[in-house]
């Protein structure tokens, strides 16, 4: 019999809808269930002790099967935070479980365990930058993952895998790649921390209407042939590989389906990005489409 090491992994959720969990347990290749049944690379298999919506169990014993995996499994756990961490009021407006009878704010945990893992996923927009808990006036002080290792000297590796939601292919390649090749290594991350094998590129380097951006046709309304980038489309900012990878199996993506890139993998989005209807003009884009356009004029 082979000798397969167990990778135990906690999989807690904070400020959030849901939607990430929603989109990356529906991966199609492999299926979350052959992730969390079979070796997700030769020799190493993840056994996931707790997930915030499919774990069967509540109260008492699902609080100490996460604390005992921090306890027993230091070093060797990964770590999976999905959604915001409110920080206002102490942290009142979530709250993950009770530990003598009082309620345990979300962000404790994200301290506690983070500080004993041995990698943390931020899987999502809002646990990678904040997203759109965190967009103004943000009244419960929802931070990011990311902020809160920096305020608390946590030196643990970390990965933001964002998206809203992520690309199932993002996370389940994080994961693989972590389990593979071990730790990020020097190149691997961005400067935001996210992986360049997803986060490498712009949209607008490989959107299939790029061509219509440097020919000057430009969409006047939704529906229209061509650009979509005075409709309000963040694809000349927005780093992912939508384009290329494509989404429910790869049929379709936002831009194919007619709606412009509204820069959901971005640190800026929602607050910074501007109307998901409204042209960006503060940043240095390609100005073929410009020159052409004002010919046109």
């Amino acid at each position: 019999m082979s000798d397969i090491k167990e990778i135990p992994a906690v999989w807690i959720g904070g400020g959030t809808c849901g939607g990430c969990s929603v989109s990356t347990l529906n991966t199609v290749a492999p299926s979350i269930k052959h992730v969390l049944i079979d070796e997700v690379v030769p020799g190493r298999h993840i056994s996931l002790r707790f997930h915030t919506n499919i774990s069967a169990g509540s109260g008492d014993p699902v609080i100490r099967a996460i604390e005992d995996t921090g306890q027993k499994h230091e070093g060797q756990f990964l770590l999976i935070v999905e959604g915001v961490v409110p920080t206002a009021d102490g942290g009142v407006y979530c709250a993950v479980g009770e530990r003598n009878e009082e309620p345990i704010p979300f962000y404790q945990w994200v301290i506690e365990l983070g500080r004993k893992a041995m990698a943390v996923i931020a899987l999502g927009t809002c646990s990678s930058f904040g997203g759109i808990p965190g967009a103004r006036p943000n009244p419960t002080g929802v931070k990011s993952v990311m902020e809160i290792f920096k305020e608390e000297g946590i030196t643990t590796p970390l990965i933001n895998v964002p998206g809203c939601p992520p690309h199932p292919n993002w996370f389940v390649g994080t994961l693989a790649k972590l389990l593979l090749a071990g730790l990020p290594k020097d190149g691997d991350l961005d400067d935001l921390l996210r992986p360049k094998e997803f986060y490498g590129l712009l949209i607008h380097e490989n959107c299939q209407r790029r061509a219509h951006f440097d020919e000057g046709k430009f969409a006047k309304k939704f529906g229209d042939p061509g650009c979509l980038y005075e409709l309000g489309c963040k694809g000349p900012i927005t780093y992912a590989d939508c384009p290329i990878r494509q989404w429910n199996n790869g049929v379709n993506w936002c831009i194919r389906s007619g709606m412009g890139c509204q820069g959901c993998t971005q640190p800026e989005f929602p607050d910074f990005l501007g109307s998901f209807y409204e042209k960006i003009t503060d940043v240095d884009v390609p100005k073929i489409g410009e020159y052409w356009k004002k010919r046109e004029d």
